[in-house]
């Protein structure tokens, strides 16, 4: 049993109100596409993945360089970006399922994945509902303001995604009877006895405007992790000097096995500290020939891959450069950038601050720089 998971991504987030539409808004690092797909990367039955995407935001979506992840155009609606996807795998021998799921839903567990996939086995369709718990109204006519006051809420439910489905039964129901399509691909299925329902999650909901993306990063940002990070490195002849990933115009380096840059291996640091990831030394033996004269941004780019893989994700950086020479503020807007760029988040998480200790000990006298980090993380699911 092999799945394909699809990503519906292609409508026009009007509603959303925002210059970036709504599947390509980031949660820290991470888009909710991205988000997604690192769910759906959890599951080795989920063997191919699918991403939807209209046609405005095709630069968009290819600059997400997502591994192993098929562009597909979407249509006109959600009916025919679905048939796309089924469409683009309908030769694949290997997909018996497929799994259908909106972009703007990304806060799904990986419980309830699982549990969809379970019962897939057994059904034509799985599909993941919640009750009403609030009172229903029914608007009959707008303009004499007519209303029906009490509806059965005990009947009625909703529906979300990922909705599970047989792929041939599926791809045969949108070749067949597109007109019959409502709001999901459910909508399709007449005969319901052979659908599972199964209990969906309230957290599951929809992002539909600003606020509902309000309410989402409320929710991941509740899970919060703090480290610190700190490194020192002697100023020395013949050696480069590297801060923040920028060489710097400089008669002394710092002397390391590395490159030493202090500020990139203070935030290394202070991320695997609140990833509970031990450290940088650790990870980077000294030791170790392989990491010789190494640049500290490859070092930084090797831990937050394995921060991604964990689920974690960088909520700010704050970050002291303790130094008497150079002045950081000549080059702390390049180091902001370039610091933003390495860790894959916006400007605006990351202050930087020099500092000096009035000339007293060793960093006082030029002979050393230091510096001290201080991040949060918060981690997916």
């Amino acid at each position: 049993m092999s799945f394909c998971f699809i990503i519906l991504a292609g409508g026009k987030s009007l509603r959303f109100k925002s210059n970036v539409s709504k599947p390509y808004q980031k949660l820290g690092s991470k888009s909710l596409v991205e988000i997604s797909v690192d769910k759906a990367r959890k599951f080795k039955l989920i063997k191919k993945i699918i991403l939807v995407h209209s046609k405005k935001d095709t630069s968009r979506a290819k600059s997400l360089k997502l591994k192993n992840v098929k562009l597909i155009l979407g249509g006109n609606n959600r009916q025919q970006s679905a048939y796309n996807a089924l469409k683009s795998i309908k030769k694949s021998n290997k997909i018996s399922k497929v799994l259908i799921h909106d972009a703007a839903r990304p806060n799904f567990s990986l419980k309830l994945l699982r549990n969809i996939i379970t019962n897939i086995k057994n059904f034509k369709a799985v599909v993941p509902q919640i009750n009403i718990q609030d009172a229903i109204k029914q608007k009959i006519d707008s303009s004499l303001n007519e209303y029906i006051i009490g509806k059965d809420r005990d009947k009625l439910f909703l529906t979300q995604t990922p909705q599970a489905f047989i792929f041939n039964e599926i791809y045969n129901l949108h070749k067949t009877k597109p007109e019959k399509y409502r709001d999901d691909d459910i909508s399709l299925y007449l005969d319901l006895n052979k659908v599972k329902f199964i209990k969906g999650e309230k957290t599951n909901f929809k992002i539909t405007d600003q606020s509902d993306f309000n309410i989402l990063k409320r929710y991941f940002k509740t899970n919060i992790n703090v480290g610190i990070g700190f490194d020192v490195h002697r100023l020395v002849p013949n050696r480069k000097l590297y801060l923040g990933g920028l060489k710097i115009k400089s008669s002394l380096g710092t002397l390391g096995h590395s490159d030493g840059d202090p500020v990139l291996h203070s935030i290394t640091d202070a991320i695997l500290g609140a990833c509970k990831m031990g450290d940088i030394g650790q990870m980077f033996s000294d030791k170790s020939i392989k990491y010789k004269n190494i640049r500290s941004t490859i070092l930084l780019k090797e831990v937050l891959k394995k921060i991604k893989n964990k689920g974690y994700c960088i909520n700010n950086l704050d970050i002291n450069v303790i130094t008497q020479t150079p002045k950081i503020k000549n080059y702390k807007n390049k180091m902001l950038k370039n610091i933003s760029k390495l860790c894959e988040i916006s400007e605006d998480q990351i202050n930087i601050k020099g500092k000096t200790t009035e000339k007293l000990g060793i960093i006082g006298k030029e002979k050393a720089i230091a510096c001290e980090v201080i991040t949060s993380v918060f981690k997916y699911d």
